[in-house]
């Protein structure tokens, strides 16, 4: 073996990058030399990262143009409500009842082979000015289609519950991504420093299948998550103990908040440390002001009976007067300015499918009876109250599930299986159009076949009305700049007011 001259280079530059080594090295150096680099263009237009002070994380930010909306309030039926037996009409399905889906004999879905098309068990007729076909399953809600924009084209990408929840809470499929409300108040920051920006309201009857991560932040800061409570379980231990005096109390915390500063003024930069000592600061805040959101004891007897929260005395009752409970808190949230609430009907924890949830493959018609009365009444009382208060004008009210169901039965069983093809969701309030209905399924409510809307496109329209510019509202993360609506969304203009 002869060694190479000493003036030779073992490698020159093309065997040093054509080696997998070479461009690697590269690669990593590049990766840590720029951990948060300039934000680069995406779809032509410079991302805009929110401005953060790590020391004041809930302070509020500006959007990047003027808002239609300053509040949401989100209302998530976990289980896949049936479009086809609430909102989205179609007569071919009662013309047809018993036959086999054209050019589908033979599909096979999520649980298995399906049989024939099946008219829904309840009636629909037409409601309002607008002559809005909804069925009787949700009377109370239906007095209000003159309100309601209905978009019939939904769209998602699986029909697995958990993927499905992802979907629509996050814009992936997968775990571990921000939630729509966690990217909001990472934009927006909150509109009052005693509340969280962000509140999850469980069901009542437990979480939905993939808990948490409905409301989770995700890979942006911890400081975004919701804060989790509800009316009939409230955050605990707020209250200041009996034997300790409130000047006492009072001094404690001032004498906390000069060693947190002074901690901070030790280590200056630690965007973690501060970010910590604002979580705890918020949080004693909380201790004074979250007990009087969450006690409803002063509401009159007249908000209680339009939400149907004045009592129980059966099982579905019951569930009912929690769930309005709940519906009264997002409103009290909102009037005290939470700038996002994520409110839930139906779970997982607790029940099984179809007990709990909105999840109709056995007996749809049993489970919907269940279901339907529990959700109608107080949906339609957090409406009419936010109005006559006049808090409709700034909050987006969005009613969502994570896809729709077949218009078929399966084989063998009284219900519906999972179809992420074609499904409905409904907006109201601040900048949406009033009685509309945008997008339409086929004939039968299997795929959505006109101006079709995919969950990309609702999150950019929530953004817009927020005052958001979907495509530049951004976090730099793994070597990406990420977004809410990954490389895809458009604004649906035509339910724009």
């Amino acid at each position: 073996m002869t060694t190479p001259p000493a003036h030779e280079p073992l490698l020159d530059r093309r065997q040093f990058l054509d080696s997998g080594i070479g461009l690697g090295a590269i690669a990593l150096h590049h990766l840590l030399s720029r951990q948060d680099p300039q934000p680069a263009s995406i779809a032509g237009k410079p991302p805009l990262r929110p401005a953060i002070d790590p020391g004041r994380p809930y302070a509020p930010r500006p959007p990047h143009f003027a808002p239609r909306a300053k509040n949401v309030v989100v209302i998530f039926c976990s289980g896949a409500v049936s479009h086809l037996d609430t909102f989205d009409y179609k007569p071919e399905l009662i013309r047809r009842h018993g036959q086999p889906l054209p050019g589908n004999e033979k599909l096979i879905t999520f649980q298995g082979e399906q049989g024939a098309l099946t008219q829904s068990p309840w009636p629909f007729r037409p409601r309002g000015q607008s002559g809005k076909m909804i069925s009787e399953l949700l009377p109370h809600l239906a007095t209000l289609a003159d309100e309601l924009c209905f978009v019939h084209s939904m769209q998602g990408k699986t029909n697995t519950h958990g993927p499905g929840e992802n979907f629509l809470s996050t814009g992936q499929t997968l775990d571990g991504f921000p939630s729509l409300g966690a990217w909001v108040t990472y934009a927006l920051g909150s509109a009052d420093q005693s509340l969280p920006a962000y509140v999850a309201i469980p069901d009542p009857r437990g979480k939905p299948q993939n808990s948490v991560n409905n409301w989770a932040p995700g890979f942006l800061p911890a400081t975004f998550q919701g804060t989790e409570f509800s009316a009939n379980q409230p955050i605990r231990n707020l209250a200041r103990p009996v034997d300790v005096a409130a000047d006492t109390d009072a001094d404690t915390r001032a004498f906390l908040q000069r060693l947190n500063q002074r901690h901070a003024q030790r280590f200056p930069g630690d965007t973690e440390l501060a970010a910590r000592i604002a979580s705890h600061e918020l949080a004693a805040r909380m201790q004074l002001t979250v007990p009087a959101v969450a006690d409803l004891g002063s509401e009159p007897a007249h908000i209680l009976e339009l939400y149907g929260a004045d009592g129980g005395g059966s099982p579905m009752l019951d569930l009912r007067t929690a769930y309005a409970r709940n519906c009264i808190l997002a409103r009290r949230l909102v009037e005290q300015g939470v700038r996002f609430v994520q409110l839930f009907n139906g779970a997982y924890q607790t029940g099984g499918e179809g007990v709990s949830n909105w999840d109709g493959h056995k007996d749809l018609q049993a489970q919907y009876s269940l279901h339907g009365p529990v959700l109608d009444k107080p949906t339609a009382g957090l409406l009419i109250d936010l109005q006559q208060r006049g808090l409709l004008e700034d909050t987006l009210v969005v009613w969502c599930t994570e896809f729709g169901r077949m218009p078929t039965f399966q084989k063998g069983a009284l219900g519906r299986d999972h179809n992420q093809n074609g499904f409905t969701c409904w907006l109201a309030g601040a900048g949406v159009r009033r009685g509309c209905s945008y997008g339409a399924t086929d004939e039968f409510g299997y795929q959505a076949v006109e101006n079709v809307v995919t969950v990309h496109d609702l999150h950019a329209t929530i953004l817009h009305l927020l005052g958001l510019d979907h495509e530049r509202l951004t976090h730099y993360h793994n070597g990406l700049e990420r977004r809410l609506t990954d490389v895809a969304g458009r604004v649906v203009r035509g339910i724009l007011a």
